[in-house]
């Protein structure tokens, strides 16, 4: 590319003098302010602002009439030249990637298992149970032995090589027995012992254990318990079916409604099965060299997302280990995914309608107490709703490659599909 050197002084001196017209300087009134004096404070900048936009215009020119569709920044560099030619224009080079041809792939032949899982009596008694355990209430028993579901308030000291170290020591300390919260040989030690009892013992840390002083190490322990609470679940009558929003406490609307959410959640886990095997599919059958500058920028926000969340858990980043090169793969992924999906949409007309994107805002909307002002704040969230917006494609892509693939209905256990975190 080059800009003629003439355009840039043109372009130059009508800036510098729209400029001086605000400038400010000691001892002149504003807009009176010599060109010369505005020229030595501002001109570098003044020109190198001139010439970025003089090569970005040029830029945008070459690409359109070499139809090229640009994918991340160009990289502009000067080109060094001798002698008078030098003097008629600016000549730059200009490196850039541009997006792919996207031919997506044939998915005929893809079989898809789509999971069948049914909801009867006995998963709405399962959920009930779980729903229970979250209400467990703890009443101290004098007397009572230790076991696994107690929750027990101790005092503990550990030693190492006959001293105490770091962490190994706490007063009052209360756990449930059997949640896992303590190592297993600490938790065998607990077990069986009554109120006002103590124990003497030694314990293996882990060579893997998280605290790097200790791991690998043997410590000898003195525990003495001080309070042992049997746990207790609340009875499935009118006050339970009130604690989980059913007003009158009528049991079997509770069920009914139980029985809904669940129904509500597999329908859930079902799509998104069924959804990661058909994009998995389109991606798979569709070879395509992805821009390496679009990776990295879904890199960097696939980093950056990471680092907010683990920081909204009161982790601190510079305490853990964080490589941004393990995002690179999903992000390569997204990409080629993203670029398909577009290309796709376009070729087949797949673009969402107005009342499937509310549909879904909707749908959404069910799990929260006020389902209608969920879906009003969605509407009032520009970035909201374009997530939505780009949900309902995926759906109306997921729907194509499934008209085109073979799809298997298959029957799952319910604890499979609720525990595949899917």
């Amino acid at each position: 590319m080059s800009v003629p050197v003439d355009e840039i002084e043109r372009q130059f001196e009508e800036r510098l003098k729209k400029l001086a017209r605000g400038v400010k300087m000691s001892g002149f009134r504003p807009g009176k302010v010599p060109l010369k004096l505005v020229a030595q404070q501002y001109g570098p900048q003044v020109r190198s602002e001139v010439i970025g936009d003089a090569l970005q215009k040029r830029f945008s020119e070459a690409v359109k009439e070499a139809n090229f569709k640009v994918a991340g920044n160009p990289r502009i560099e000067p080109v060094q030249k001798e002698g008078a030619e030098n003097d008629k224009a600016f000549e730059f080079n200009a490196t850039f990637e541009v997006y792919p041809e996207v031919k997506t792939g044939d998915v005929s032949a893809v079989t898809v298992e789509r999971p069948v899982v049914a909801v009867t009596d006995a998963e709405v008694d399962k959920t009930l149970e779980i729903l229970r355990k979250q209400r467990t209430t703890f009443a101290a028993e004098a007397g009572r032995a230790a076991q696994k579901g107690d929750k027990l308030t101790i005092d503990f000291e550990g030693r190492i090589g006959g001293e105490v170290f770091a962490g190994g020591t706490a007063k009052g300390f209360a756990f449930t027995l059997g949640e896992g919260r303590m190592l297993p040989e600490f938790e065998a030690a607990a077990e069986g012992l009554a109120a006002g009892q103590s124990k003497t013992f030694e314990m293996k840390f882990p060579e893997d254990y998280h605290g790097k002083d200790v791991a690998g190490k043997t410590a000898s322990f003195t525990l003495t318990v001080n309070l042992v609470e049997a746990p207790s679940l609340p009875a499935v009558d009118a006050e339970f079916a009130k604690s989980l929003g059913v007003a009158d406490g009528d049991v079997a609307k509770m069920r009914a409604d139980i029985k809904a959410n669940v129904e509500r959640e597999v329908a859930k886990r079902i799509k998104a099965r069924t959804k990661s095997q058909a994009l998995q599919a389109l991606h798979d059958s569709t070879p395509i060299e992805v821009p390496k500058s679009l990776v990295q920028m879904e890199t960097e926000g696939m980093v950056q997302q990471a680092r907010a969340d683990l920081e909204a858990r009161g982790l601190k980043m510079d305490q853990l280990p964080f490589d941004p090169s393990a995002f690179e793969s999903g992000a390569r992924r997204r990409v080629a995914l993203g670029l398909i999906i577009g290309e796709l949409a376009k070729k087949e007309g797949l673009q969402p309608k107005p009342d499937q994107i509310r549909k879904l805002i909707e749908e959404q909307a069910q799990s929260y107490e006020s389902p209608a002002e969920v879906v009003k704040w969605f509407y009032m969230q520009p970035q909201r709703l374009n997530e939505m917006e780009g949900l309902a494609l995926e759906d109306n892509v997921v729907t194509w490659v499934l008209s085109k693939a073979k799809v298997v209905d298959k029957a799952i256990p319910f604890d499979e599909l609720m525990g595949s975190g899917s």
